[in-house]
């Protein structure tokens, strides 16, 4: 029994040491976004937005789902979903009977998870994703997809942008399942889609004044890049991997523990017994002292007393 609650114990610490590292890409993120919304319908009601808290190493996210019937949304819609307007005719495959909404405000992460070479965000990367009701205590689940038949699903970025540079022009960006960007033209800070994603507004970036430099002077560059990120990865690596015998170390003390632990308890058990039992006289024999007993349960009788 205590074996089974250390192991229980070595368990949990294994799953807050994994939860302390945040996602390493976008598609473990939106796994774990996925788990943590789902948490949030305690008892869920069609059609209502509720909000979900994200893991402390991703303060700064915010996280809200909504469940609602396939039939309805194809029939009626949503009109506000956050930022997002969901038109009718709505199409989702595979047909599901109930689907939840996943709504996702990456803040200050939308670079670190979607970064972008030449362009800077002027507002945060908005998600909108659809998966399978039907288990609302389920994990990893596979996205729906979701295609707008009628009209396109439109992000407002209105109230989300930042001041944007004189003499740049805001685009359109949105992201595919692969983290591969698109880009489009943004019409009075609204954004166009006729599928699930993620989606910002950008401008490029004000080039810096040109300095003499050679040419192949960006080639070292790069390679510095690439060499931080392959030193990252490795640190990551190895941090897991340490991690791991820390574990496994931990679970082999703790198994040694429990053994001596049950032969101290024997060893214990044997002591308690012979202190019951019926205590001997001690009695000097020569240079040693031997228990004796005080009297014998039959009286010795003489031959001699039988013939008389």
């Amino acid at each position: 029994m205590r074996f089974l609650c250390c192991l229980q114990v070595l368990l949990f610490l294994s799953h807050q040491l994994s939860a302390q590292s945040p996602p390493t890409n976008a598609t473990s993120l939106d796994t774990l976004l996925q788990d943590h919304s789902f948490r949030a319908f305690l008892r869920p009601r069609t059609g209502i937005l509720y909000d979900a808290t994200v893991p402390s190493n991703l303060t700064g996210i915010k996280l809200s789902a909504m469940r609602l019937r396939s039939g309805s949304l194809r029939r009626r819609g949503v009109s506000s979903l956050k930022e997002f307007s969901i038109p009718t005719g709505v199409i989702v495959k595979p047909y599901v009977t109930r689907l939840v909404f996943v709504y996702q405000n990456l803040a200050n992460f939308s670079q670190v998870y979607y970064p972008l070479s030449g362009y800077d965000y002027v507002a945060p990367v908005l998600g909108l994703l659809a998966y399978d009701a039907k288990n609302l205590s389920a994990v990893n689940l596979p996205e729906l997809d979701v295609t707008a038949s009628k009209g396109p699903i439109r992000i407002d970025f209105s109230d989300l942008e930042e001041p944007i540079p004189q003499g740049s022009s805001v685009e359109c960006v949105s992201f595919d399942s692969k983290g591969k960007a698109s880009f489009s033209d943004s019409v009075g800070n609204t954004c166009v889609t006729e599928k699930q994603g993620h989606f910002s507004v950008v401008v490029k970036s004000l080039a810096p004044s040109p300095a003499p430099a050679p040419a192949p002077a960006s080639a070292p560059q790069k390679d510095k890049k690439k060499s931080s990120e392959s030193n990252s990865r490795t640190w990551i690596t190895v941090g897991s991997v340490l991690g791991g015998l820390v574990l496994l170390g931990l679970l082999l003390c703790l198994v040694l523990r429990c053994r001596s632990y049950k032969k101290q308890e024997r060893m214990r058990e044997m002591e308690r017994a012979g202190e019951t039992g019926e205590a001997l006289r001690m009695t000097q024999v020569g240079e040693t002292r031997a228990p004796t007993a005080t009297t014998t349960r039959t009286q010795p009788v003489l031959e001699t007393e039988y013939a008389a």
